[in-house]
C-alpha cells in the first residue's frame, strides 16, 4: 500500500512539474515575441534601421500617418514618442522582472474585452500586453481617435508568433462573447459601463488627473522636465500634470521661462482655440491668472483643468498636501515631485513614462486577469 501511495504521489508530482515546465515554455515564448516587437518599435525611424524590420516599419508609419491625418490632436513626433516609451517595456529583462511575482498557468484561459480610450497614442497598449502575455484572448473596441496603429501592432506580433493569431480580436460594433472586461472612459461613461457590465468581472476606469508638488528645492533641470509632465500630448493624458502644489511664498513665475520649449503647442489650431476660449472666460470673469501666451495658470483647488489651462494651489506643509492627496486619492493618477517620506512620487519628466508595474488607477491588471482565469 505504501509503495502504491508513493508511486501515485510521484506521478502527481511529475504531472505538476510537466505542467509547470509547459507554462514556463509558453510564457517564455510570449516574452520573446514581445521582446522582438520591442526591437521593432525601438528601431522605428532610426537612421540605421534593421532591414529585416523594414516591412514592419512601413506598416507602422503608414498607420501613424493615417491616424495623425484624421486626428488633429496627434502629431507623428508625439506618436513616435509614445511608441518609444512602450518599446522600453518590451525587453526580456523588464518583462521577466514584471511577471516573476505571478503564477501564470496555461489553463482556463478567457476572452477579456477592452474598451480603449483615445486621448493619447496607444493608451490601451498596456491592457493589450497584460492580456496577451498571460495567454488570454483580447477583444478590443478601439477609439475612433486611434484606430489604426494597434491593429498594425497586432499584425506584427501575430507574424512574430502565430499563437496570437486567434487571440487578438477587434469589435466593430457590439461587444459579445467575452468573460471579463476592462473599460476606460469619462466619469459619465463609467456610470454606463458599471451598469451595463455589472454581471462581468471588470475594471472600470474613470477620469483621473495627475499633480506635481514643488518644494522650492528643485533644480533648474527638474523644472524644465516638469514641462514634459504638463505638456506632453497637449496635457490630455491622465498622467499629465493638471495641478501644481507650491509653498505659500513660492513665486510660480520662477519656472515659466523654463517652459518656453513648449510654446509651439499654440500652433495647433485645436489647442489654440482652447487657449483663447478659456483666456476670454477668465478675462470676462475678472479672474487673476498668468498668461504664458501658450498656456494659462490659475490658482484653483480643482484637480482637473481644461486643455491649455493649469491649476496651482499653495500649501503650508507637506503633511497637509499628503492629507489632501489621501482624501482625493480616487481623483489622482500619479504625483510628480522630489522623493519624500510622505507620499509616493514620480520623478520630473517621467509621468508619461510609467514602468510596467505602474498600473492605471493602482489596480493590478495582471492580478485581475489571473483571478478571472481561476474561475470556471
Amino acid at each position: 500500500m505504501s509503495f502504491i501511495l508513493n508511486f501515485t504521489n510521484l506521478t502527481l508530482l511529475h504531472i505538476q512539474n510537466q505542467k509547470y515546465k509547459n507554462s514556463m515554455t509558453q510564457l517564455s515564448k510570449r516574452i520573446n515575441s514581445f521582446a522582438e516587437l520591442g526591437n521593432i518599435l525601438s528601431s522605428l525611424n532610426n537612421k540605421e534601421q534593421n532591414s529585416e524590420y523594414s516591412k514592419f516599419h512601413d506598416l507602422l508609419n503608414e498607420a501613424i500617418r493615417k491616424t495623425c491625418y484624421e486626428n488633429p490632436w496627434f502629431f507623428e513626433d508625439s506618436y513616435n514618442y509614445g511608441i518609444k516609451n512602450i518599446a522600453k517595456w518590451l525587453n526580456k529583462e523588464q518583462l521577466s522582472k514584471w511577471l516573476n511575482p505571478y503564477q501564470i498557468e496555461e489553463t482556463n484561459k478567457k476572452t477579456v474585452a477592452v474598451i480603449m480610450a483615445g486621448n493619447i497614442p496607444l493608451v490601451g497598449f498596456h491592457d493589450f500586453l497584460c492580456i496577451l502575455i498571460t495567454g488570454n484572448t483580447i477583444l478590443t473596441k478601439l477609439s475612433h481617435n486611434d484606430k489604426y496603429v494597434l491593429p498594425a501592432i497586432a499584425k506584427i506580433i501575430t507574424e512574430l508568433n502565430n499563437d496570437f493569431e486567434n487571440k487578438i480580436l477587434f469589435a466593430e460594433e457590439k461587444l459579445e462573447n467575452f468573460e471579463a472586461i476592462i473599460a476606460t472612459g469619462s466619469n459619465n461613461s463609467a456610470q454606463y459601463f458599471e451598469y451595463y457590465f455589472k454581471k462581468y468581472p471588470n475594471i472600470i476606469r474613470k477620469s483621473r488627473n495627475s499633480v506635481a508638488v514643488l518644494t522650492g528645492k528643485e533644480t533648474e533641470n527638474e523644472l524644465i522636465l516638469l514641462g514634459s509632465d504638463l505638456f506632453d500630448f497637449f496635457g490630455m493624458g491622465c498622467r499629465n500634470v493638471s495641478k501644481i502644489y507650491i509653498p505659500q511664498n513660492y513665486k510660480i513665475e520662477t519656472f515659466f521661462d523654463l517652459l518656453t520649449p513648449w510654446k509651439h503647442l499654440i500652433d495647433n489650431n485645436k489647442y489654440y482655440n482652447n487657449y483663447t476660449y478659456h483666456k476670454a472666460i477668465f478675462l470676462l470673469n475678472s479672474d487673476v491668472f498668468f498668461d504664458l501666451e501658450y498656456a494659462l495658470f490659475i490658482e484653483s483647488a480643482s484637480f482637473s483643468s481644461p486643455v491649455a489651462v493649469y491649476n496651482f494651489e499653495r500649501y503650508e506643509t507637506l503633511e497637509k498636501v499628503q492629507s489632501n492627496l489621501t482624501t482625493n486619492a480616487e481623483a489622482i493618477q500619479c504625483v510628480v515631485g522630489l522623493e519624500n517620506q510622505l507620499f509616493k512620487t514620480v520623478p520630473f519628466g517621467k509621468s508619461q513614462a510609467p514602468e510596467l508595474w505602474d498600473y492605471a488607477d493602482n489596480v493590478d491588471t495582471v492580478k485581475f486577469i489571473l483571478s478571472v482565469n481561476s474561475t470556471n
